[in-house]
């Protein structure tokens, strides 16, 4: 086999692989680690499986907080601007003001329950196949 034979300025610097014009070994296979074992982003960002992942992580979180705030910013225009409303007595001494605020913990408790299952679903699998793909560890 023929092989580019390296300058005398090159040979100073063993530690870089340098690939002539005339070499005739196989092309290296396009690694997502560098030689120290770190990952190489730039790389993995432009694979179609870590495109697929990020779409459907923002495909579910954009909604989920835009739910959430528009729970909230309800209580708290209600709590600030319709205290009669929110006066009502509901069961003795709890009001409707109580209900709508202890109902923005089980509104997180049920965001946090959707994400994990969806998470369980549909990222994780994702994930992994990226980690597969990449030979980058957990």
């Amino acid at each position: 086999m023929t092989k580019a034979m390296r300058s005398p300025g090159e040979a100073q610097h063993e530690y870089r692989e340098i690939r002539g014009f005339a070499s005739f070994d196989d092309p290296e296979a396009l690694s997502y680690v560098d030689s120290n074992g770190n990952p190489n982003f730039e790389l993995i960002r432009q694979t179609d499986e870590f495109r697929t992942l990020r779409r459907r992580l923002t495909s579910f979180i954009f909604p989920m907080t835009a739910l959430f705030l528009s729970s909230y910013l309800t209580f708290v225009l209600l709590s600030a601007y319709a205290k009669d409303f929110v006066s009502t007595k509901v069961i003795g001494v709890i009001n409707l003001g109580i209900l709508l605020g202890l109902g923005q913990f089980v509104t997180s408790i049920i965001i946090t329950l959707g994400y994990s299952r969806y998470a369980k679903r549909r990222l994780d699998p994702q994930r992994k196949l990226l980690a597969e793909k990449t030979g980058v560890e957990e």
